[in-house]
C-alpha cells in the first residue's frame, strides 16, 4: 500500500465530501473515510466518481498507511465525543510529527485540551473553524486555524490553496494562534451571525408589519441595501428569500413557522462573555430571541391574554425605510465592536496573539457574514492596532454619529408601537453606556456594601483602595471581598 496521499479526511457528510472534492480540485489527492464505510463507496461513485486521486479507505489503518509523512488527518464529525473517539482510534497507527486537524464547531475549551494531549503524545493538533456552508466547503470557505504552532506550516499550502479570497485576491486563511484560538475565532464569527440575522430580522418585521410592505417591495427594498453600507451575504440571501416562491406560486418564507433553532455557537459566545465579563449584548439578545421563538404555544397563549398598541406608522414611508436601513448599520457595528472587545479579552485571558486586522480579512469572504463592511474593521485595525473599541475608530465614530437620529428613532417607534426590538434595543443601550462617563453604578454597590459588606471605591480617592460603610449602625466595619449573594 502506497502512501501517495496529501491529507485524509474522516466524515464524509456535506461539508466533507465538498472539502476533498475542494483540496482536489487544487491538486491534492485525498483520502476519504466514513464510519459508516457504504457511505466512502456511494462517495467515490457519485460526487467523487472518475476522481482518481480521490482515494477510499475501509479503516482507520488503511487511511493513515496510504498518507505521506507527516500524515495529516482532517476530522469532519460532530463536535463534542465523536472527536474524541476518532482520535484515539488514529493515535495507535500515527507517530511523533503527525497532524490531526478538527475542521467542526468544536466548543474552544476542547480543542486547548485536545492540543496538549497530543503535543504530550509528541503529535501536532489543528482546530480549525470552516464558514460559508456547503457552498463555501465547495468552492472557498473562510478558515481560522489555532492549534499547534508547528502545525501550521504544514497544512497552510493546502488550507490558503482551498479558502475564499478577497476581492484583492487575498487568502481568507490565516494561523490565529496556539490551542483553542481558531475555534474561539470561530465561535466568535457565529455570535456575531446570530446578531447579524437577528437585527435583519428586526428590520423585516418593522417593513412588513411597521410599513406594511409586501414581499416583493421588501426584496426591492433589501436589494437597494446591498448595493451600499450593508453589502453583505446575509443581506444577499434575505433579498433573496424574501422574493422566492413555490411551485404554487405562494412566498415560501410566509409559510415557515417562526420559531428558530440553533446550534449552540452563539450561547458559547455569549457564556465567554459573561466569564470574561464582557457586555456582549447584542449576540446575547439574538440567543434569547431564539430561546424566545421557540416558546410558539406560550406566545400564542399570550396573544390571546395581553394587550398592547397596534403599529399604525402615519408618517413619511420612504423616510422610514431610510431610518430602519440606519438602524440596521449602526446595531451591526455596535455587535462587530461587542465581538471585537471580547476576542481582545480572551487573547489577554488565554495568552493568545490575535490579528484583529487579519481576523477581519479572514471573514471578508467565504464566510456566512462576510462584507464589504469588514473592509473598514480590516483598515481601523491597520490604522491602528491597539484600538481598544472599534467604536473610537474615526470612520466608525463617523458612521455611528451620522446614523444615530435614525437609530434612536426606529428604536422610539418601535416600543411606542409594540413591536419587539431587541437588538436594535440593546444595541443603542450598549451605545449610551458606553459613551456616558458616568453610570449609576454608584448606587449599585452601596447596595452591595448595604447588604453583603462587599465594599466600594471612592471618587476622591485612588482607583484600588476600597471602603466600607457600616449603613445601619449594626452590622459592625468588618467587610467581606468573598461573600456572594
Amino acid at each position: 500500500m502506497e502512501p501517495t496521499a496529501d491529507i485524509a479526511l474522516i466524515g464524509l457528510a456535506v461539508m466533507g465530501q465538498n472539502l476533498i472534492l475542494n483540496m482536489n480540485d487544487h491538486g491534492y489527492t485525498v483520502v476519504a473515510f466514513n464510519r459508516t464505510v457504504s457511505k466512502v463507496d456511494e462517495f467515490l461513485n457519485d460526487a467523487a466518481k472518475g476522481r482518481k486521486t480521490i482515494i477510499g479507505a475501509r479503516s482507520i489503518e488503511e487511511t493513515v498507511k496510504l498518507l505521506k509523512r507527516p500524515r495529516k488527518v482532517m476530522l469532519m464529525v460532530k463536535a463534542g465525543a465523536a472527536v474524541d473517539e476518532f482520535i484515539e482510534h488514529l493515535l495507535p497507527f500515527m507517530e511523533p510529527g503527525d497532524v490531526i486537524i478538527d475542521g467542526g464547531n468544536s466548543h474552544f475549551p476542547d480543542t486547548i485540551r485536545r492540543t496538549q494531549y497530543l503535543e504530550s503524545k509528541g503529535m501536532l493538533y489543528v482546530g480549525t473553524g470552516v464558514s460559508g456552508g456547503e457552498e463555501g466547503a465547495r468552492f472557498g470557505p473562510s478558515m481560522m486555524p489555532g492549534g499547534s504552532a508547528k502545525a501550521w506550516p504544514l497544512v497552510k499550502d493546502i488550507f490558503q490553496a482551498i479558502c475564499a479570497r478577497t476581492p484583492d485576491g487575498e487568502p481568507c486563511c490565516d494561523w490565529m494562534g496556539e490551542d483553542g484560538a481558531g475555534h474561539y475565532v470561530k465561535m466568535v464569527h457565529n455570535g456575531i451571525e446570530y446578531g447579524d440575522m437577528q437585527t435583519i430580522c428586526e428590520a423585516y418585521q418593522l417593513l412588513k408589519e411597521g410599513l406594511g410592505m409586501s414581499n416583493q417591495e421588501m426584496h426591492d427594498v433589501l436589494n437597494e441595501w446591498n448595493k451600499g453600507e450593508l453589502d453583505s451575504y446575509l443581506i444577499e440571501i434575505t433579498r433573496d428569500i424574501l422574493a422566492y416562491k413555490d411551485e404554487a406560486g405562494d412566498y415560501v418564507v410566509d409559510k415557515i413557522l417562526d420559531t428558530a433553532g440553533q446550534k449552540g455557537t452563539g450561547k458559547w459566545t455569549s457564556v465567554s462573555s459573561l466569564d470574561l465579563g464582557i457586555p456582549v449584548t447584542l449576540i446575547g439578545e439574538a440567543v434569547y430571541s431564539r430561546c424566545l421563538s421557540a416558546m410558539k404555544e406560550d406566545r400564542v397563549a399570550a396573544s390571546k391574554i395581553l394587550s398592547g398598541p397596534k403599529f399604525q406608522f402615519a408618517g413619511d414611508h420612504k423616510a422610514f425605510v431610510e431610518d430602519i436601513r440606519q438602524a440596521l448599520l449602526a446595531s451591526k457595528l455596535v455587535s462587530y465592536a461587542q465581538g471585537f472587545m471580547l476576542l481582545r479579552e480572551a487573547a489577554k485571558e488565554y495568552h493568545w496573539n490575535l490579528n484583529y486586522g487579519g481576523i477581519a480579512l479572514v471573514w471578508r469572504a467565504g464566510c456566512i457574514i462576510r462584507s464589504a463592511f469588514l473592509g473598514k474593521i480590516k483598515e481601523a485595525f491597520d490604522h491602528n492596532g491597539a484600538l481598544s473599541n472599534l467604536l473610537l475608530d474615526p470612520y466608525f465614530h463617523d458612521l455611528i454619529n451620522r446614523c444615530q437620529p435614525s437609530w434612536r428613532r426606529v428604536v422610539a417607534q418601535a416600543v411606542s408601537a409594540g413591536v419587539p426590538v431587541p437588538s436594535f434595543t440593546t444595541a443603542l443601550a450598549f451605545y449610551d453606556g458606553y459613551r456616558s462617563e458616568r453610570l449609576p453604578a454608584n448606587l449599585l454597590q452601596a447596595q452591595r456594601d448595604y447588604f453583603g459588606a462587599h465594599t466600594y471605591e471612592r471618587v476622591d480617592q485612588p482607583r484600588g483602595k476600597f471602603f466600607h460603610t457600616n449603613w445601619t449602625g449594626k452590622g459592625g466595619n468588618v467587610s467581606s471581598s468573598t461573600y456572594t449573594v
